[in-house]
């Protein structure tokens, strides 16, 4: 072949292990030149290698792979469609091929046998990938993992042989889902339960990997679900006792839940499960609210914790599974930030087992309206997961699907999806009525039997007698009726296992948490070394070495310096930290330096690292752009590592919004709600330099509409020393309650926001910072937060103002009025009392603080700051210096 004279050697070598590997990797022509090569070299068996069979061996090649990459599209997997027999991308004389040549006999390399007709071939392919299982995998760039798929789905026609007793195991479980739904819906009429019906093969599906995974050595397995089916998998996978969910329709018990509570299909679980070879499995269910694939990055969090406990292994050992319901897996954008997640080294979980229940609607939405691609899962393909879709109707084909994704994620640690296509037998939820909108779609439902009356029959047909099949039914169905009366077992609430060593409620008694000055200063001399012959960079040096001398000077603290030593004292004294964020390790001002970065190679260095004692670890970061998954998986991670001091920063306070749902959900009302509490702390920058509505607040006002019931902690601190404490505060107090920070971006290096060493080695947390002024001089008496205390205490010194104080409210919530009492009480007398902020009127904390001011001093406090707006600054830096030269103006005018 001419293209192929005077072409290099080691170019026509890779191009070799490239067709070995995948013949459509190559050109045509090159497919040819080595097929014909191959077949040159074969066996006397073989064909002579002419030019027309070298031509029809590639196109046999060719054949055999778009099989494998499109024969999904010849799937029967709709269980209300007819299947389709012919794809025109399949069609023989798309491969110059026909009827002809079915008898002839080729080469099959990595292929059930050497050699093979292509009607044996063909046979092979369709019943492998066009029958009840659709398989996307090609995509996948490793050809390691692509023939460990095809050598497990080919031999066996992705369809294995299936013991009885299995066949009576899925047969039990798929009758267990459509009992337990026929009894709800008998017995509490017309309430919404969201039920599986339609979508049962999931239960036995699950009930088939939860067996496998311990066999498999995974011994804890972490569930996250919307509310469709939620009820199910609780009762017939997870093991909640049933007597309770009946209970909980009836309305009648809150089973000695303390707070708010949430609706039944919202709620989790946790139990173990043991199997007669002895091996044994931790299952939870999370809780999750209405926002759907809000759980996800949750569930990652909670087990990149439990993984991180169990050390080197660990995330063979504990298994995320998530299952979305098809409109949300396309639809919400948390999905595809929780995908990317999923190989990031301060995120990756091991692979997560996704199954995606296919209703083939969102409530009353056809996937026409719904999404651009031709599958829900394909949002799956940005990170090259192989996606099974499988037939809702054949739960033999479920559970084969479901066992191999699950080998696949624990032979290669990447995630997998499992597509199951079905329907919902009832409307959105059970008082719905779905004609409404799709009345041909639920004319088709409404005629067909369920799915474990057509598998009955199926063993039936097989030879399993019918009393047998009757007696498994009255078996379940009496159970039913026996716990329908039963009273509500005794569960576990939230304050179990590792949370049973906190307290439920919030305490405001204080903390010590000042450290010895001489550990302070041996702590920043090892914070400031670097190891030999490590190049850092200039500035950062420089910084490293201000730092070290202000530790040994005992004054000029920085922000930064005083953050650093709340982590190192808590790492030398045991306590692990977990940071996170957009640019946590720099910080995004850069006023952290957690990592340093050698100046001529890639390596780098954490000097905390060294002062960690105890097993203690420090990690740190830097995140991918998202807030809302990050943030999600932080919160999940917190849940579960209550003795951590776990961290999400946000690149700007601003930009927390982008997670709203996280901090709504899950970390406002996740204890009110569920019981279940996290130590978790967000740092939002905050504060007005005049960079524009975006980059000013961090909405200091949606915190405090969310306090309740001292659910949160909120913060302004205002020195590097109360930051310090706060840090601090946040693992030693004797129970965990999320907190909130405002930090600053100016006050970083503002050369009054520093703080001695005898501030930082003694003392605690000042929720209230009193002024140090003689009452009787005092006139004019201003309470604020933050920042603005250094522009007003400015003022007052150019000025020479010695007739006003300032009281520093430092914790917004829980607002200690005690203190704030005890610090106002000497100057009652002050004519002028007012309230400064930088917010608008309508933003900040001039709302959430107004009545309890009122209520304090008898009277209204004056408002000093913006007026109302609908953004919270300007854009213009000229504009924002002369509204803030006025608020400082006005707060002293009077």
């Amino acid at each position: 072949m001419t293209f192929a004279a005077g072409a290099d050697p080691e170019f026509i070598e890779s191009l070799f292990q490239s067709w070995q590997a995948d013949p459509a990797s190559v050109s045509a022509e090159w497919r040819a030149f080595f097929t014909g090569y191959e077949l040159g070299r074969g066996e006397p068996s073989a064909e002579c290698p002419t030019p027309e069979l070298a031509a029809k061996q590639s196109a046999v090649d060719s054949l055999i792979y778009r099989y494998r990459d499109l024969g999904h599209l010849l799937a029967c997997t709709d269980p209300l469609s007819p299947c389709k027999l012919e794809h025109p991308l399949l069609a023989l004389e798309q491969y110059d091929l026909d009827q002809s040549d079915l008898d002839r006999t080729f080469r099959a390399r990595r292929f059930l046998k050497s050699e093979a007709t292509l009607r044996e071939i063909l046979a092979t392919l369709r019943e492998t990938y066009c029958r009840s299982v659709g398989v996307e995998f090609m995509h996948i760039q490793d050809p390691a993992e692509r023939t460990w798929l095809i050598e497990r789905m080919e031999p066996v026609r992705n369809r294995p042989p299936v013991s009885l007793d299995q066949k009576l195991r899925i047969l039990e479980k798929l009758r267990e889902a459509s009992l337990f739904e026929e009894f709800l819906h008998r017995k509490f009429l017309g309430q919404k339960r969201f039920s599986l019906e339609g979508g049962e093969a999931l239960i036995p599906a699950l009930d088939a990997v939860v067996e496998r995974a311990a066999r498999l050595g995974v011994d804890d397995l972490v569930l996250g679900m919307a509310h469709r089916g939620r009820l199910n998998v609780l009762a017939t996978i997870i093991g909640k006792p049933v007597e309770n969910i009946f209970a909980e329709f009836a309305d009648n018990v809150e089973l000695a839940f303390v707070g708010d509570g949430d609706v039944k299909y919202h709620k989790g679980f946790s139990s173990d499960r043991r199997f007669a070879d002895g091996s044994s499995i931790h299952l939870t269910l999370a809780f999750n609210p209405s926002h759907l694939e809000a759980v996800n990055p949750v569930v990652e969090g909670k087990c990149r914790a439990r993984q991180d406990a169990r050390g080197p292994g660990g995330d063979r050992r504990v298994l995320p599974v998530l299952i979305h319901g098809d409109a949300a897996f396309a639809g919400q954008g948390v999905v595809a930030e929780t995908l990317n997640l999923s190989q990031l080294e301060g995120y990756r979980t091991g692979g997560t087992l996704h199954i995606v229940i296919n209703n083939q609607i969102g409530f009353t939405t056809v996937p026409a309206d719904a999404r651009s691609s031709l599958y829900a899962t394909d949002t799956a393909k940005i990170v090259a997961a192989p996606v099974f879709h499988v037939h809702g109707e054949d739960p033999e084909a479920a559970v084969h699907v479901m066992e191999l994704a699950l080998e696949y994620r624990q032979t290669f640690g990447r995630d997998v999806v499992v597509e199951i296509i079905c329907y919902r037998r009832h409307g959105h939820n059970e008082g719905d009525e779905p004609y409404f909108t799709q009345p041909v779609m639920y004319g088709r439902i409404k005629d067909r039997p369920p799915v474990h009356e057509l598998y009955a029959d199926r063993l039936a047909e097989e030879g399993v007698p019918r009393d047998r099949l009757d007696a498994m039914t009255a078996a379940i169905a009496g159970r039913l009726e026996e716990s329908l009366g039963a009273p509500p077992r005794p569960v576990a609430g939230g304050f179990e296992g590792k949370w049973g060593e906190y307290r439920r409620d919030y305490s405001p008694a204080k903390v010590d948490t000042g450290v010895d000055a001489a550990r302070l200063r041996q702590l920043a001399e090892g914070l400031a070394g670097v190891p030999e012959g490590f190049s850092a960079h200039p500035k950062v040096a420089t910084i490293l070495q201000r730092r070290l001398k202000a530790v040994q000077a005992g004054e000029g603290i920085d922000w930064g310096n005083a953050e650093t030593l709340a982590y190192g004292t808590l790492l030398a004294e045991g306590t692990s930290i977990r940071l996170s964020g957009e640019d946590s390790r720099r910080g995004t001002f850069g006023h952290r330096h957690a990592v340093l970065h050698d100046m001529n190679t890639e390596a780098f260095h954490v000097p905390l690292d060294g002062a960690a004692t105890g097993g203690a670890v420090f990690r740190a970061w830097d995140s991918m752009l998202s807030e809302f998954a990050v943030l999600g998986y932080e919160y999940g991670y917190s849940v579960q590592s209550p003795e951590m001091l776990v961290i999400w920063e946000a690149q700007f306070g601003d930009f927390a919004n982008g997670a709203q749902v996280i901090i709504d959900q899950f970390i406002a009302g996740g204890e009110s709600k569920w019981e279940r509490v996290s130590g978790l702390v967000m740092l939002l920058p905050h504060g007005y330099e005049g960079q524009g509505a975006e980059h000013s607040s961090a909405r200091i006002e949606r915190y405090l509409q969310l306090c309740a019931d001292d659910n949160l902690q909120v913060a302004y601190p205002s020195t590097p020393a109360q930051l310090f404490h706060l840090l601090r505060r946040q693992v030693k107090q004797p129970f965990r309650k999320p907190l909130v920070v405002f930090t600053p971006k100016s006050l970083l290096r503002h050369p009054r926001c520093v703080s001695r060493l005898e501030e930082l080695s003694g003392g605690w947390f000042r929720e209230v910072i009193p002024p140090v002024a003689d009452p009787e001089k005092i006139r004019r008496l201003l309470l604020c937060s933050g920042k603005i205390y250094y522009e007003l205490l400015e003022r007052m010194e150019r000025d020479a103002v010695a007739d006003t104080a300032i009281v520093r409210i430092e914790q917004l919530y829980p607002l200690r009025t005690d203190l704030l009492r005890e610090a106002v009480a000497p100057f009652r007398g002050a004519g002028s009392i007012a309230w400064v902020q930088e917010e608008p009127r309508n933003m900040g904390a001039w709302s959430f603080l107004r009545p309890h001011l009122a209520d304090l001093f008898g009277r209204e406090p004056r408002y000093v700051g913006r007026p109302d707006n609908d953004v919270p600054a300007v854009g213009s830096h000229r504009l924002h210096g002369v509204e803030q030269e006025r608020v400082v103006t006005e707060a002293l005018a009077v």
